[in-house]
């Protein structure tokens, strides 16, 4: 569903998703948006009014030092949990690179930890986005835990959003949904939907300068959020961990964090 604020151009609830055994995601427990830095005060009324009390960032370090962390960060209604899906590390703080990050990842990484950089996934796969979606679980699973027990945690609703809210915004929440049991063809349009605002998104970033310079010379074909991208992230995710809940096992999830995403969601 749609949520149209002056200061956001991709945010939607999942709520009313089917599941697959006939019932539906709860309606105000899960949005997903683009980033809040042009927030207004009306907006942030609205997004409390549906009941907003905790936000999950996925920008990385880099981009929330260049863009701020936006107009919630200190609202007292509002916890705010920062956790990048990038591998990076602070530019600037006189700390050396990561020794295991410099044995596993020999290529130079940029400074400049931000989305749209061509560095190659850590996982490889036959579908090229699919790869950095699948490659965000081995570069960051304490990123990955963190968010989905961010949403299950959640007083209220929680708000999950990177800088344009397709890519990495779009693989948490489609984990989320896939523990919550909802059907994957509306997994899989979700994440689509971004599409529909895409020139309202790309015209955004392209106004700041974080992001214009990457952005500026790449067509608008490389920004559509193509259901198969989706489809083969999850495909995937079956055929070789046997799904999402045993890939999550993995990296440190519980069956008890399942059960309490399921209720949130479903609740």
């Amino acid at each position: 569903m749609w949520i149209d604020l002056e200061g956001l151009a991709n945010l939607r609830d999942v709520g009313g998703m089917p599941t697959g055994d006939g019932g539906v995601i709860t309606a105000g427990r899960l949005l997903r948006s683009d980033n809040l830095q042009a927030l207004t005060p009306g907006d942030i009324d609205r997004l409390l009014g549906l009941g907003l009390t905790d936000v999950v960032d996925l920008r990385s370090e880099y981009e929330v030092e260049q863009e701020g962390p936006g107009p919630l960060a200190r609202h007292p209604q509002v916890r705010l949990h920062q956790h990048s899906l990038f591998r990076e590390w602070r530019a600037g703080v006189g700390e050396d690179k990561p020794v295991e990050l410099m044995r596993d990842r020999p290529e130079e990484l940029p400074d400049e930890a931000l989305p749209w950089v061509d560095l190659t996934p850590t996982v490889q796969v036959d579908h090229e986005v699919a790869s950095y979606y699948l490659s965000y679980l081995v570069d960051r699973p304490d990123s990955i835990v963190a968010a989905l027990r961010h949403i299950a945690e959640a007083d209220g609703a929680t708000l999950v959003h990177c800088a344009a809210g397709k890519d990495r915004t779009g693989t948490v929440v489609a984990l989320a949904l896939s523990v919550a049991g909802a059907d994957r063809e509306a997994i899989v349009a979700d994440y689509a939907a971004s599409t529909e605002r895409m020139e309202a998104i790309l015209e955004r970033l392209l106004g700041t300068q974080t992001y214009a310079a990457n952005l500026r010379d790449r067509p608008m074909s490389s920004h559509i959020t193509h259901p198969e991208t989706m489809q083969a992230f999850l495909d995937h995710v079956d055929a070789e961990y046997g799904g999402v809940e045993p890939l999550l096992a993995r990296i440190g999830w519980t069956g008890s964090d399942s059960e309490r995403l399921r209720t949130k969601l479903r609740g």
